[in-house]
C-alpha cells in the first residue's frame, strides 16, 4: 500500500449558498486524500476514489484554506507535522458529535491512543455530551475531517477496532499504518 506522495495537484472551486467552496486532493502513503475548505474553514478530508490528485484554483479565503490543509496533510504524511492547525466549518455535527470530536482533537495527541469506553468517559465530563462507549465508534465514523482530528487513534480496548477511512476495503489497514506513522503501534511484522 506505499504510494510514493506527491503534491502535484489540478483544479476545482464551487459556490455554495454559504460562499465559495475551494477543493482539493494529493497523493498520500494511504491513498489519495481531497480537501474541502470554506471562507470559515476546513469542512471535509477523505479518501477519493478517482486517485487522481488536483490542486486548488483561485486566491480567495477558500482556496488558501484549502492550500493550508493539503500543506499540512503533506507535512504530516512527510513526518514533519505533529499537530494540525487550521480552522473548521463543520456546521452539520449535533451537539454530543462536535463535543466528543473536539475532545479527541484538544486532548489525544500524535502518537497516542484512547479507548471508545475512554472517549466516552472524558467526553461524559462535558455537560451535554455524555455518550456511552458503544456510541463513540458511531461518532468516529461521523467524523468529516478524519486525519485532522484523528479518530485513527481511537481503539478498542482489546484491539485495534475499526475506522471507516481509507480506500474502499482498507479502513483498518489505513488504521494500523497511521498509527505506525505516528509510532502508536510497532510497525508489523511480516
Amino acid at each position: 500500500m506505499m504510494v510514493p506522495m506527491t503534491t502535484k495537484l489540478s483544479t476545482a472551486s464551487a459556490p455554495t449558498d454559504d460562499g465559495r467552496i475551494a477543493r482539493g486532493a494529493l497523493r498520500t502513503p494511504v491513498g489519495v486524500i481531497g480537501v474541502e475548505a470554506s471562507d470559515i474553514g476546513l469542512r471535509r478530508v477523505g479518501w477519493r476514489r478517482d486517485r487522481t490528485p488536483y490542486e486548488v484554483s483561485g486566491e480567495d479565503a477558500a482556496a488558501q484554506l484549502a492550500h493550508r490543509a493539503l500543506n499540512q496533510l503533506s507535512r504530516y504524511f512527510a513526518g514533519e507535522l505533529t499537530e494540525f492547525d487550521l480552522p473548521l466549518d463543520l456546521p452539520e455535527l449535533g451537539v454530543s458529535t462536535r463535543a466528543v470530536l473536539m475532545v479527541l482533537k484538544d486532548t489525544v495527541g500524535y502518537g497516542q491512543t484512547i479507548t471508545y469506553g475512554e472517549l466516552a468517559d472524558r467526553s461524559g465530563a462535558l455537560e451535554d455530551a455524555a455518550v456511552p462507549a458503544r456510541a463513540i465508534g458511531s461518532i468516529m465514523g461521523s467524523n468529516p475531517v478524519p486525519i485532522v482530528i484523528a479518530c485513527h487513534r481511537v481503539v478498542a480496548s482489546d484491539g485495534l477496532g475499526g475506522y471507516s477511512g481509507g480506500e474502499a476495503g482498507r479502513g483498518r489497514e489505513t488504521k494500523t499504518w497511521l498509527l505506525e506513522h505516528e509510532g502508536a503501534l510497532p510497525p508489523t511484522l511480516l
